[in-house]
């Protein structure tokens, strides 16, 4: 139990030096997780909120729960990002929070939530969990958000105002690239073993290259036979010969279970995570991507997770340029658009237009009436980038129940939804929740079979701010690649990295991995809680389980969602009798 006055707080699974406290009193504050902050920085913030202002310590560097005391009120904050999570719900006579779901949930006695799930496999441009969580009685506070903890006050939560609302390109990019040179520095310079992901892609190359400045380091390409020839490999070997302080190893897959879908033959065996977590399809190529490191006797691997998020933007951003008045703009963006996907000019124009003039909610309830009568209409193909939102091709897996359930689901998300929204805005906050949900959960898996922490700075709430103050049209122009990444980090990275134009293909090792793992896939899927629980159609399941191994389209990221859906549901049963234990005067302790 954690010394923290007028809360009783448990932390279980943080390393030594993960849990940092500053100052006392009424301006107490505890970080914990990757908080960066050094002592005078957290002091800082703990002055501040002895004068009633929390919100620099929401501001403190690095990624970490932050619990900060503001008189007699407590405010427990997550990250920008959502790879560190603040949930909460009310147990007998009191509210209980904490940064995972799942415990709270065996504790309380819920179950997990089957439309969640569902929606997450179904939907594209909806916020499936919005104040929700994966299971049903836990409340979940929204990244961005503080949950207020106020004694003879029910619960609430206020929004983390960013520091700044809007930058100019030219103005944010040295900040952009101070922001992003300090959220590696830091963790080069923790004192232990550092080890790196350099795919050659631009994500992982920049933030591979930024700590060879201050460290040596292992870093690791991961190919197979499919990859050897893309682009990725070159640039990963000619970044590496550029770096003199990176040792630099390539690791082939591509056969036995170092493939997609890999390494799942004994369910039993594998990690609950607290959340269903893509990684887990993936498991075989990141067991030998990180032997290496985990051989070096790594303490910390820095990844390039959340690039596409912040050094780039999403499709749909051209839509708030059309509504931010920068109508011609918008239209040439769009136009390049379409010749860059080689599709009618007229087409994503048309779909631009729709969007612009169809308030958010008037969307979903179209999508939920949709959804209810099994008509995967809308928008395909690249137009798709610039629907408000949609259903995909899995739909039909879904019985008359599981359509019921979802477009419920769909419909609730429809009344609260706010006519004010912009669908790239929606779109950023929507992929990075979803990115930083996949980053925690893979540190998550990584530090339980490997002992190996697993960092994004790219994902740090400093970056995610600056980053997403620059309109997202400007961070993403047709026939650009990333130009953020070049103003910002030209002269700190190999210029051959920044001229870099393409971004190398998976879904072939997708589908080879699939077909090499289908026995095992079939097994996961024969057992299904969601089939058995009328939600989902089996013979349909099973038929794009078998088109997909023979190499025929299907909906891969539905497919990979339900497989590691399944396996959650599967080991959740193993986790409940893991975290809580009644003790002999009828207390339940952790």
């Amino acid at each position: 139990m954690a010394d923290v006055s007028g809360l009783e707080v448990w932390a279980s699974e943080f390393g030594a030096g993960e849990i940092r406290r500053g100052g006392f009193g009424d301006g107490t504050i505890v970080a914990a997780g990757s908080c960066l902050a050094s002592v005078i920085e957290l002091e800082r913030a703990s002055a501040a909120a002895v004068r009633g202002d929390w919100i620099p310590a929401t501001r403190i560097p690095g990624v970490a729960l932050v619990l900060v005391r503001t008189g007699r009120v407590w405010r427990i904050v997550g990250d920008r990002a959502g790879t560190v999570q603040v949930y909460w719900m009310r147990f007998a006579d009191r509210v209980l929070w904490g940064t995972a779901a799942a415990p709270l949930a065996a504790l309380g006695g819920y179950e997990a939530d089957p439309a969640v799930l569902l929606g997450q496999m179904m939907l594209q441009g909806v916020d499936v969990l919005d104040s929700s969580s994966h299971f049903h009685g836990v409340r979940r506070v929204r990244p961005g958000h503080a949950l207020v903890l106020e004694e003879g006050q029910p619960p609430r939560t206020e929004p983390v105002a960013p520091p700044v609302a809007r930058l100019a390109f030219g103005r944010a990019a040295p900040l952009v690239r101070e922001a992003v040179v300090e959220a590696v520095e830091r963790r080069t310079l923790m004192g232990c073993r550092v080890s790196a992901d350099l795919s050659g892609g631009m994500d992982s190359s920049v933030v591979a290259s930024l700590a060879a400045t201050s460290t040596r380091l292992l870093a690791v390409t991961y190919t197979d036979a499919r990859m050897r020839d893309e682009d990725d490999v070159h640039y990963a070997r000619r970044v590496a010969a550029e770096l003199p302080s990176v040792r630099h190893q390539v690791v082939e897959g591509g056969t036995g279970t170092a493939r997609h879908f890999g390494g799942l033959d004994a369910p039993h065996l594998l990690p609950l995570t607290d959340t269903p977590t893509y990684s887990l399809g993936l498991l075989g190529m990141k067991q030998v991507q990180l032997a290496g490191p985990v051989r070096d006797g790594s303490r910390l691997h820095l990844t390039g997770r959340g690039g596409d998020d912040v050094l780039s933007a999403v499709g749909a951003m051209a839509v708030d340029q059309f509504q931010a008045g920068r109508r011609a703009a918008a239209w040439r963006h769009v136009t390049a658009m379409a010749r860059e996907r080689r599709t009618s000019g007229a087409g994503l124009l048309a779909q631009a237009a729709r969007t612009a003039a169809t308030p958010y909610p008037c969307a979903l309830e179209a999508l939920a009436g949709q959804v209810a009568a099994g008509r995967a209409e809308g928008p395909s193909g690249a137009a798709r980038i610039l629907a408000w939102c949609g259903a995909s091709g899995a739909l039909p897996w879904l019985t008359r129940s599981g359509r019921a359930m979802v477009a419920d689901l769909v419909g609730v998300r429809a009344v609260g939804a706010d006519r004010g929204e912009a669908p790239g805005r929606l779109h950023e906050r929507l992929a990075l929740e979803l990115m930083g949900d996949g980053h925690a959960t893979f540190d998550q898996m990584a530090r339980t079979l490997w002992k190996l922490p697993v960092h994004a700075p790219l994902l740090d709430n400093r970056v995610v701010d600056l980053c997403h103050a620059i309109p997202g049209w400007e961070r993403a122009r047709p026939g650009d690649f990333k130009p953020l990444a070049r103003a910002a980090f030209t002269g700190l990275v190999p210029d051959l990295l920044l001229e870099r134009r393409t971004k190398t293909p998976f879904t072939g090792s997708l589908y080879d991995g699939l077909r090499a793992h289908a026995p095992a896939v079939r097994r996961i899927l024969a057992e299904s809680v969601l089939v058995q629980a009328g939600l989902l159609d089996r013979h349909r399941v099973m038929g794009a389980l078998d088109a997909g191994a023979r190499g025929e389209t299907v909906p891969l990221a539905a497919l990979h969602g339900l497989v590691v859906a399944e396996l959650w549901l599967a080991l959740l049963p193993l986790g409940r009798s893991a975290w809580w234990e009644r003790t002999t005067t009828g207390q339940v302790a952790a």
